[in-house]
């Protein structure tokens, strides 16, 4: 199990944002978590690295135990996640290259040719290799959001977090987005959590749903699978009433 809470409240301050939460997560799955702004979706991921506080039974990812994470492994602990933010947050006054340096050398590697090497291979996934000397400035929206995919990829991470990823973007460069994190999902089995209150990205890239609302996070059965579960209760009626 990649992400395992049982009965966890979370807190922004002395607010409670999400009260008694259950969230399991397997390695390479895609889960969206939906609901209006201010449910507490990005509460619940940023209690995944640590900057916001639960309490309760049990909150584990990836061996650590958040109930008990010391400010000295918040380090190692973000270095097996990528983090993508709505605002891309990157270095404006710096070309590419320079942007997913700064975050190699920030992690201890030392050797200019392995970085080169690494950020080469990450622009290449999002398909931006030709984009290595533009500043930031010089980049669209959805440029920018790749760039800041790419810079999560950096170390390898078993699990990306994305926070309203598309929430600054047009329709098609959110698809973009979506089929590039599906992409790496599918490829290297990296576990994607994605907040968004976007309800068509699951229906064009499939994934486990949980609704926040009422303070409470609700595992979504798919319309889909609803359907098929449907069908299936209907077929078993009509053989049941058959003569």
């Amino acid at each position: 199990m990649t992400i395992d809470y049982q009965n966890i409240d979370i807190y922004v301050g002395e607010h409670r944002v999400l009260t008694d939460v259950c969230f399991q997560v397997e390695a390479g799955e895609m889960v969206y978590l939906v609901g209006p702004v201010g449910s507490g979706k990005s509460s619940l991921l940023k209690t995944l690295y640590g900057e916001v506080k639960c309490k309760g039974e049990r909150a584990q990812i990836l061996g650590y135990d958040l109930l008990r994470l010391r400010t000295s492994q918040q380090p190692s602990l973000r270095r097996e996640l990528g983090i993508v933010f709505q605002d891309f947050r990157l270095l404006p006054d710096r070309t590419v290259r320079q942007n997913l340096d700064f975050v190699l050398r920030a992690t201890d590697w030392k050797k200019k040719a392995q970085r080169q090497e690494r950020i080469e291979e990450v622009l290449g996934i999002v398909k931006l290799q030709s984009h290595l000397n533009k500043h930031i400035w010089e980049l669209s929206g959805g440029e920018q959001q790749r760039v800041s995919i790419a810079r999560a990829l950096l170390n390898n991470p078993k699990v990306i977090l994305a926070d309203e990823p598309t929430g600054n973007l047009d329709t098609e460069n959110g698809e973009l987005i979506l089929a590039t994190l599906d992409e790496i999902r599918r490829q290297q089995d990296t576990t994607v959590i994605i907040s968004t209150h976007n309800l068509q990205w699951p229906q064009y890239f499939p994934g486990t749903i949980y609704q926040c609302s009422e303070n409470r996070l609700t595992k979504q059965v798919p319309a889909r699978q609803l359907q098929d579960k449907t069908n299936a209760q209907a077929e078993d009626l009509d053989e049941t009433q058959a003569p």
